[in-house]
């Protein structure tokens, strides 16, 4: 799709998804909005997301950054398969975060399959868009 804003004024766009049964999202939604008081583009996908309805919003929002917000333990199985789904897609570029309660345990095994950085409660906010520039640059 042709543009006509310069290059330099790329804005980084996220994807924020909840995904699994989990029906709290006060985080995703207090993430979302320091990521937009940041000067990004944020998609709220809403709760309940599967790893497909993720990848494909992911795919067609074009977004630098998925972020997902998972308190219900099943990271495990959820991070790959959204891995998976996104390299069948060719979105290998796009930087995924988790953020929630993720056991240390668990954390090794998914930044194997990819996953950038997880996120544990109580992380500042301004870490997050931090680590996000550092990932995707802006122009």
């Amino acid at each position: 799709s042709m543009s006509t804003t310069p290059a330099s004024t790329h804005r980084i766009r996220v994807l924020i998804a909840k995904p699994g049964l989990d029906g709290h999202d006060r985080g995703a939604k207090i993430i979302a909005r320091a990521l937009r008081d940041a000067g990004m583009e944020v998609i709220y996908t809403g709760l309940r997301q599967t790893p497909e309805m993720i990848a494909t919003a992911a795919a067609q929002e074009d977004v630098d950054v998925i972020g997902l917000s998972i308190l219900s333990g099943a990271h495990n199985t959820l991070g790959p398969r959204l891995m998976d789904l996104l390299h069948e897609k060719g979105m290998d570029e796009v930087t995924v975060l988790i953020g929630g309660i993720i056991p240390e345990a668990d954390i090794p095994a998914l930044k194997k399959v990819g996953i950038a950085e997880i996120f544990l409660p109580g992380t500042p906010t301004q870490s997050i868009v931090d680590f996000i520039r550092s990932r995707v640059p802006s122009s």
